[in-house]
């Protein structure tokens, strides 16, 4: 029987395991992404492990998200993670050089590779028929250390498009179609594959918006083949020997299939505060809005500002919107330059911004209390835009850009007759500047005094790289950053408050809050737990310093730890005391980061178990370690309501293993003294 894409991509990097569908296996993973929100721990976490450098094919780190120099902190990680990469061997983005997603797909996305990327939109390199997958950051810096990755082989999903994309439909319509039938836990343990005649209309760009958000459906990955679009595209960057061809056999055979005739499909906009809250954009047109914004790693490509630009070229933009415009890279800044799309922008009143994540994080372009903010961003939930009662709505960039004209939220269709305007249809153009000047390269030592080539990675940028190469490179630590804390195992007994009970859908950002005020603090655990759960409670923090020493838990509903793969919401949460949490499911990378951080993550066996349980009870643990072990079920008893309940865990005995020691860095260290011993 033939094979898809997906099961070619998993077939050729198979270390362990079958590929029988539930059935733990291991992936050798060629590349590794970081950003700074995220890559700071990353970095702290391979430092820890005492490896000289990465071992992997090709792993660059990314500054795009913590911009803001407001004090020291964020400049002061900038360095640190400067001297990290030098000293590591991985290649430095600079500040302001772009969004990681788009930079990585153009500068080092190859067909029929493998990255793991402490983010949860890596899936976006799946465009250009690469098999990518978010994770915790701990999960990078093993894969950094040259461990394969270990995950349960995920059932893949076929979505076969037909058709072409009707004018003012772009590719964010086709994701949120998607999660308009599917919801944010629709392709939970799956890979989404993208196939069928549809996908001549789609550029690598359009393919990228795709696979960007198939994280907010759940999935583990999307990917895409690799086809002559792909060709096109890299070709384009000045990189066609990097193609190969990699396409489903005709014979190969879905888990499960879906079509999606591109044809019928109209404008979509998910309303606030969920990616899955998806309806026309008919149904709430004319609502006033406040801000307009376009950009994101959601929507990278140059059409995404091109059409923009062509939408509003010639107009001002309405005066009480403000028009945000977020560039993904310098390389598109400077096209849009040449093409005179950037003028375009400018004149109709669009505010200009730094390339790099910017507001899509919380970083800047909060939006005004209670009023709607249209953006092309990946994610809505509550308060991620900086502003604690915010209405962000989820658009295309041509809903954007025609909002802004109006005013208010606009079917771009509308614009035929409105403004007599034509549809724009802005493609970038076959040559195109390419700007590799903010990417630093690592020196890879020879022992001849000389600096060689990654991989055949040409050696771009300057950065110094080659005169330090025979240097010792110390670590730059500013006060911010502090030391991984160091966990204990798991007890035999515990009795423990249930601090804090949420229901359904609880996000990363509402465990782990990011903006401007936070984010700077990911290099200090003791320092950003002061904000733990701030969202949903603020008196949280202060409740947990009182348990610290003994612990306590927290219960969940169905999908808790949706969204960013930001392992703050695990270390934070667990330096503050958190021991046990029970829910009725987990999000796949937010269940991870707790096992990878020592936090038993349990699961209930009925809802009148939840239902039961309130916020205060005290939950009695006995003999936990020895039941944990000896199987699934733990027996668990509400001292308060002389009830007991039988809740379970579906750990693999390598996550068990991680519970039980502490940490995953517990047990790493160990194999490494063991293996020297």
């Amino acid at each position: 029987m033939g094979k898809n894409v997906a099961e070619k991509l998993i077939d050729s990097h198979l270390v362990d395991g079958e590929m029988d569908v539930g059935e733990e296996i291991k992936l050798e993973m060629d590349q590794t992404l970081t950003q700074d929100a995220t890559g700071t721990m990353v970095m702290l976490e391979f430092e820890a492990m005492g490896i000289p450098r990465v071992q992997t094919e090709l792993s660059a780190q990314y500054v795009d998200h913590n911009l803001i120099q407001s004090d020291f902190k964020n400049p002061d990680d900038h360095l640190f993670l400067r001297s990290a990469c030098k000293k590591f061997g991985v290649w430095y983005s600079r500040p302001g050089n772009g969004v990681s997603h788009p930079v990585h797909q153009e500068r080092f996305g190859k067909p029929g590779k493998t990255l793991i990327g402490s983010d949860s939109h890596s899936p976006a390199a799946g465009a250009i028929g690469m098999l990518a997958i978010g994770a915790g950051g701990l999960d990078v810096a093993m894969a950094m250390a040259g461990k394969p990755y270990t995950i349960n082989m995920p059932e893949v999903w076929g979505v076969k498009l037909t058709g072409e994309l009707p004018d003012w439909v772009s590719a964010k319509d086709v994701i949120l179609t998607m999660l308009e039938r599917h919801d944010v836990d629709g392709a939970v343990n799956q890979i989404i594959e993208y196939y069928g005649p549809g996908l001549d209309s789609l550029d690598c760009m359009d393919r990228h918006v795709i696979a960007n958000m198939g994280t907010e459906l759940g999935a583990t990955s999307t990917v895409f083949p690799s086809d002559e679009e792909v060709r096109r595209f890299l070709k384009r960057q000045g990189r066609e020997e990097a193609f190969q061809a990699i396409e489903a056999d005709e014979d190969a055979t879905y888990d499960e299939h879906e079509e999606i005739d591109l044809s019928k499909l109209e404008p979509k906009i998910a309303k606030p505060s969920s990616p899955g809250n998806v309806v026309p954009v008919r149904e709430v047109e004319g609502q006033e809005i406040y801000q307009s914004y376009v950009g994101s790693s959601a929507n990278p490509g140059f059409r995404d500002f091109a059409s923009a630009a062509e939408i509003v070229d010639d107009y001002q933009v309405h005066d009480r919107v403000s028009f945000d415009v977020n560039p993904t890279s310098r390389q598109i800044l400077e096209n849009l330059m040449n093409t005179g799309h950037l003028q375009m922008l400018t004149r109709a009143g669009a505010r200009i911004h730094q390339a790099g994540c910017n507001g899509c994080i919380g970083m800047g372009q909060a939006p005004a209390t209670g009023q709607i903010s249209l953006r092309t961003v990946p994610r809505n939930f509550p308060g991620r835009s900086g502003t604690k009662e915010d209405a962000v709505y989820l658009v295309s960039p041509e809903t954007a850009a025609a909002s802004a004209l109006t005013g208010e939220i606009t079917d771009p269709r509308d614009l035929e007759d409105r403004f007599g305007m034509e549809y724009p249809n802005a493609r970038e153009p076959d040559e195109i500047s390419i700007n590799t000047d903010q990417l630093v390269p690592p020196s890879h030592h020879r022992g001849d005094g000389t600096s060689a080539d990654i991989e055949g990675q040409p050696m771009i940028g300057s950065g110094g790289a080659q005169e330090e190469a025979d240097e010792v490179v110390e670590l730059t630590k500013g006060p911010n950053v502090v030391s991984l804390p160091e966990f204990e195992t798991l007890p035999q007994s515990l009795d423990l408050p249930v601090l804090l009970k949420v229901g359904d859908d609880i996000s990363t950002d509402e465990i782990m809050p990011a903006g401007s005020r936070i984010l700077p603090y990911r290099s200090n655990i003791p320092k950003i737990s002061e904000f733990v759960f701030e969202q949903v409670d603020e008196s949280f923090f202060d409740r947990a310093m009182e348990y610290q020493d003994n612990g306590f838990a927290v219960v969940g509903g169905t999908n808790y730890g949706q969204g960013s793969s930001r392992e703050h919401a695990a270390i934070a949460p667990r330096w503050l005391g958190t021991r046990v949490k029970i829910a009725k499911s987990y999000a796949r990378i937010h269940r991870q980061n707790l096992a990878n951080f020592g936090i038993l993550p349990l699961l209930f066996k009925d809802d009148e178990s939840y239902d039961s349980i309130e916020q205060g009870d005290t939950l009695r643990f006995r003999t936990l370690r020895d039941q944990v072990q000896a199987g699934t079920d733990v027996e668990v008893t509400n001292a308060d309501k002389d009830e007991t309940y039988v809740v379970e865990h579906d750990l693999s005995e390598r996550e068990l293993q991680m519970v039980l020691e502490g940490s995953q860095i517990s047990v790493v260290k160990q194999e490494f003294a063991d293996a020297e011993a």
